[in-house]
């Protein structure tokens, strides 16, 4: 029987690359989630990082597969729901900010996850994604090693370019705030070595920044506008004089009365 598919995921984020990830990754979140206000924010997944932790909202939880809810309660203090990433167990509009951090790349439906995303996000919310970047040096070790049969990176994941979440998240009406790429150095396996590249990090942010490893994206939710037309008339309207409870109802059976004579 072959192994589930977070056995892998998990496996490769206790790898020198995947500690190198997550560490790259717990610094930005805790740069883009701090300014986020609001009462509700929830992180679906990867709970090996707390991509909350610098965010000030009185709530915070993590949203995880029934398989991981008792490891995962033992790390953190905050609430732990178990659920399905593609029916979120959350009411229209309840949620201010949502983080995903490389939940498309592992479903087998993205879109059907950011339209749930969107349904329980509130409008002006914020929404934040991570992923691994195809265009990178990461990303075409995957491809090739694809081809002898020993990934690089996980081999269940669907690696989903920023260009194609950014078109994603445009048609659903969302407005792009900030973005981020990062982790790179060389794709190799042993601890000693990444750790003797630290150089590149600087040397990539400045000469090839869309060539990192990673990304995060950000995103707001926005109203779908109406567009108005001609000038538009301020109208002042009238006070509404406030009626007792059975005024309220007497006026009521006159006007009912006048229409059915009518």
């Amino acid at each position: 029987m072959p192994a589930p598919p977070w056995s892998s995921w998990e496996k490769w984020l206790q790898s020198p690359p995947g500690r190198y990830v997550l560490r790259w990754e717990q610094k930005c979140f805790d740069q883009i989630v701090a300014d986020v206000f609001g009462f509700h924010a929830v992180q679906i997944g990867l709970p090996q990082i707390n991509a909350l932790s610098e965010n000030r909202m009185p709530l915070h939880a993590l949203l995880v597969h029934s398989h991981d809810s008792r490891k995962v309660a033992q790390r953190f203090a905050w609430h732990i729901i178990e659920g399905s990433n593609t029916e979120l167990p959350f009411a229209n509009e309840s949620i201010d900010l949502m983080v995903l951090p490389h939940v498309l790349e592992f479903a087998a439906d993205p879109h059907h996850i950011l339209r749930e995303v969107d349904r329980v996000l509130r409008p002006e919310g914020r929404l934040v994604i991570s992923g691994f970047n195809p265009a990178s040096l990461w990303g075409a070790r995957q491809y090739l090693s694809r081809l002898i049969g020993n990934p690089y990176l996980p081999r269940d994941g669907q690696f989903i370019g920023l260009l194609r979440v950014k078109d994603w998240l445009q048609l659903l009406n969302y407005s792009l705030d900030r973005g981020h790429f990062g982790c790179y150095k060389f794709p190799l396996q042993g601890e000693s070595s990444m750790n003797r590249m630290d150089f590149l990090e600087s040397m990539g942010n400045r000469w090839w920044p869309i060539f990192g490893a990673v990304f995060l994206v950000s995103a707001i939710k926005r109203h779908q506008g109406m567009r108005l037309i001609g000038q538009v008339q301020s109208v002042r309207l009238p006070a509404i004089n406030q009626l007792a409870p059975a005024a309220e109802r007497n006026q009521l059976r006159n006007t009912l009365k006048k229409t059915q004579s009518k």
